[in-house]
């Protein structure tokens, strides 16, 4: 059975953090903080903080009020599948590549979507992390009837690594 919205979204609307339960929160704010860049913005003493980029009250919220010490969620089970980071330019993911180099964090994949460049890994408590640019949309690829054409194709990291944007 297909829903259909009675009204459509306006295209302003933005998804404006993510809040995440973590086991441990200084380990997760050295992942986000120390490796990724994110700014504290607050913090509730041992259990919480909100981070952002740029000044925002918080674009991701960690919190140990039901997870302290837990393990991640069994494989087979439904839950969040990563959480999407987009950076303004091809540029800045390429730094984020360096950085994640730099403190030996493996991938899980590197995609071209056509519509983005993505670097796929996990954080300390294995969320899925997306850490992506978007090509500006007159590049995006379309089929005849103007639709989207996505794909995932392998992404070359050492290219993306010599990005200049």
């Amino acid at each position: 059975m297909e829903t259909i919205a009675q009204a459509p979204l306006p295209p302003t609307v933005r998804i404006g953090h993510v809040h995440l339960k973590v086991a441990d929160l200084e380990r997760s704010l050295q992942f986000y903080i120390g490796v990724l860049g994110f700014t504290l913005m607050q913090r509730y003493g041992k259990e919480a903080a909100f981070i952002s980029a740029g000044g925002y009250h918080h674009h991701i919220g960690l919190n140990t009020w039901e997870s302290r010490g837990g393990s991640p969620p069994a494989p087979g089970t439904t839950g969040l599948y990563h959480t999407a980071i987009l950076y303004p330019t091809r540029k800045a993911l390429a730094d984020a590549l360096r950085r994640l180099q730099q403190e030996d964090i493996p991938l899980d994949g590197a995609a071209d979507h056509g519509v983005s460049e993505a670097l796929y890994l996990r954080d300390p408590d294995q969320n899925g992390v997306e850490l992506y640019w978007d090509r500006q949309e007159t590049e995006w690829p379309r089929n005849q009837d103007g639709s989207l054409a996505m794909f995932t194709k392998a992404l070359n990291l050492n290219e993306l690594l010599g990005a200049k944007d």
